[in-house]
C-alpha cells in the first residue's frame, strides 16, 4: 500500500466557505489539481455556480473559489491506499490537515461542506477533538461525493443538490460581506 499526500489548500483571507474532500485521487495526485478526474462533477458544478468553469485552467479556476469566498483543501494531509476509493484509505494512517492553524487564520469560515461520507467521518472522529478550544466554524453540512465512484446517486441529484447548498451559502457570504 503507497502513501499518498494531499495538496494545500486553495484559500485566501476572505473565505467564508471552506469545501473539504477526504484524499485526493490518483488523476488528481498525477495532475497536481484538485478533482483532476474527468468524470468528477466537482469542476462542473462549481463552473455553474462560481464560474469556475472545468474548460478554464486550474489557476482560474482557483481565483474564482477565491473570488466566491471559497476555500477548498482535504480533511486528510496523507494517509496510505491503493488506487483512488476512500474506502481503501487505511484508517491507522491517516495523518489529518492542521485546522486549529488554518481556522486562526481564516476567522471568516463559518461554513463547511463535505464532498462525500469519507470526508465527513475523518472530520468528525480526527479534526473535531482538536478543536475542542478552538474557535471553528458553526456550520457543517455533508453533500453527496461528487466522484464517479459515487454511482448510487444520480448525476443530476448530485449537482442539485450541491448547487442549490453552493447557490444559499453563497447568498450567506454575500449578506455578511454587505453587513460586514
Amino acid at each position: 500500500m503507497s502513501r499518498v499526500q494531499g495538496f494545500p489548500p486553495i484559500e485566501n483571507a476572505r473565505a467564508r466557505i471552506l469545501i473539504l474532500g477526504s484524499m485526493p485521487g490518483a488523476a488528481s495526485l498525477a495532475a497536481g489539481q484538485y478533482y483532476a478526474h474527468a468524470q468528477n462533477l466537482f469542476w462542473h458544478i462549481l463552473g455553474e455556480v462560481t464560474g469556475a468553469a472545468p474548460a478554464l485552467p486550474y489557476a482560474a479556476r482557483a481565483r474564482a473559489l477565491k473570488a466566491n469566498g471559497i476555500a477548498l483543501w482535504d480533511v486528510l494531509a496523507s494517509c496510505a491506499r491503493e488506487g483512488s476509493l476512500d474506502s481503501a484509505i487505511d484508517d491507522t494512517t491517516i495523518s489529518v490537515n492542521d485546522f486549529v492553524s488554518f481556522y486562526r487564520t481564516h476567522p471568516q469560515i463559518a461554513q463547511v461542506y463535505f464532498n462525500g461520507a469519507k470526508a465527513e467521518a475523518c472530520y468528525r472522529r480526527y479534526v473535531l477533538p482538536l478543536l475542542a478550544d478552538a474557535a471553528a466554524p458553526s456550520v457543517y453540512r455533508r453533500l453527496p461525493s461528487t466522484s464517479p465512484a459515487n454511482a448510487s446517486m444520480s448525476r443530476a441529484y448530485k449537482r442539485r443538490v450541491w448547487k442549490q447548498a453552493l447557490r444559499l451559502a453563497l447568498a450567506r457570504h454575500a449578506r455578511a460581506g454587505a453587513s460586514g
